[in-house]
C-alpha cells in the first residue's frame, strides 16, 4: 500500500474516531485499515492514535501529522483538478448526503441520471436526517434543510420547505381540532426528530415556541407519517413531505394558520471545493431540477 493511500486510511480513522466505521466507508476490511495506521505508526517511530476499547483520539503528534495529511491529500486533489481543468468530465467517486425522504424523492433521480450520463463517475448516496460535517466525514455535497451555521460552505438555494402539523381525519374525529397552538397540550403527540429533536415548537411569523409532550418520538419522517395516517396523534413534518398524503386525503393540515416562515433547501460544498467537476455536475443538475419543479408549499388555508 502506498504512502498515500495510507493517509486517507488515516484521515478516516481519526475523523470517524473508529477503524470499523473508517472500514465501512472506505470499503476496506478492518484487518486492512488497522495493519495500514499501525505500519505509519511504525515507520515514524510514534503513537498517533490512542486505542481503547470504545474510542480512538489522537495523540497530540497524531493531531499534527492529521492536518499536515489534510493538506497533502487537499494539495494533490487540488493538482488533478488543475491539470484536468475545471471543465473535465466527472470521473471518480462523488460523496453524497441528503435527508432520508428527500433523497428518495428527488436526489436519487438526479443520481440516477448522472450515472446514466458520466460512465466514469461513481457516487457514494448517503441518506440521514442528521446533519453531516462535510470535512470531517468526506462528504463532497450535502443536501440541507433549515439554516446554515457553517458559513465557511457554499450553498445553493433549491426552494423552501415549511413546517407543518398534520393529523388523519380518524383522529380528529376523535378529538377537539386544535384551534391554537396551546391546544396542543391536550393532544398525542408524534415529534421528529429531523426537524428539531427538542420538545419546543415554533409557530407564527415570530416563531413563538409551545412546549409538546410526545407520545411517540421517531427519528425518521415516514415512520412520523405512517403513525399520523394510522391515527395515533398530531406530526410535525416538512410541507413536501406530506403533500401527497394531504392531497390524497390520508393526512389533514392542523393549524396552517400558526405555520412559521419556511425553511430554505440548499445543496452545499466546501468553497475549495468551488473547481470539483463531479460537484459542478451534480449542483447544475439538482439544481436545473427545482427549477423546472419547484417545491410545492401550502397556502394558510391548506390548500397548494
Amino acid at each position: 500500500m502506498d504512502n498515500l493511500e495510507a493517509m486517507r486510511i488515516f484521515v478516516s480513522v481519526a475523523s470517524q474516531g473508529s477503524f470499523r466505521e473508517a472500514a465501512r466507508r472506505m470499503r476496506l476490511s478492518p484487518s486492512v485499515v488497522t495493519r495500514s495506521v499501525a505500519h505509519i505508526e511504525e515507520r515514524l517511530g510514534i503513537m498517533l492514535l490512542n486505542r481503547t476499547t470504545r474510542s480512538v483520539q489522537l495523540t497530540e503528534r497524531g493531531q499534527i501529522y492529521l492536518e499536515d495529511c489534510k493538506r497533502i491529500l487537499d494539495d494533490l486533489e487540488m493538482a488533478e483538478r488543475r491539470v484536468r481543468g475545471e471543465d473535465a468530465k466527472p470521473r471518480g467517486t462523488l460523496r453524497v448526503t441528503a435527508p432520508v425522504l428527500f433523497g428518495r424523492l428527488y436526489v436519487l433521480p438526479i443520481v440516477n441520471r448522472l450515472l446514466h450520463e458520466h460512465p466514469a463517475l461513481s457516487i457514494h448516496l448517503t441518506l440521514s436526517d442528521r446533519n453531516v460535517n462535510l470535512l470531517e466525514e468526506g462528504v463532497d455535497v450535502s443536501v440541507r434543510v433549515g439554516e446554515l451555521a457553517d458559513s465557511s460552505l457554499i450553498a445553493v438555494r433549491l426552494g423552501l420547505a415549511t413546517p407543518v402539523l398534520v393529523a388523519s381525519l380518524a383522529y380528529l374525529q376523535k378529538r377537539p381540532v386544535p384551534v391554537s397552538p396551546a391546544a396542543l397540550s391536550s393532544h398525542d403527540i408524534i415529534l421528529f426528530e429531523g426537524i428539531g429533536a427538542t420538545n419546543e415548537w415554533p409557530f407564527g411569523a415570530d416563531r413563538k415556541t409551545v412546549r409538546v409532550e410526545p407520545r411517540l418520538i421517531v427519528n425518521g419522517a415516514d415512520a412520523a407519517i405512517t403513525a399520523a395516517e394510522a391515527g395515533i396523534g398530531i406530526a410535525r413534518t416538512l410541507s413536501y413531505q406530506v403533500w401527497d398524503a394531504v392531497r390524497a386525503g390520508r393526512l389533514t393540515l392542523v393549524l396552517q394558520e400558526f405555520a412559521p416562515p419556511p425553511l430554505p433547501v440548499s445543496v452545499t460544498y466546501q468553497a475549495r471545493r468551488i473547481a470539483s467537476a463531479n460537484i459542478g455536475a451534480f449542483v447544475k443538475a439538482i439544481r436545473g431540477h427545482f427549477r423546472a419543479n419547484p417545491l410545492v408549499q401550502f397556502d394558510s388555508a391548506g390548500s397548494g
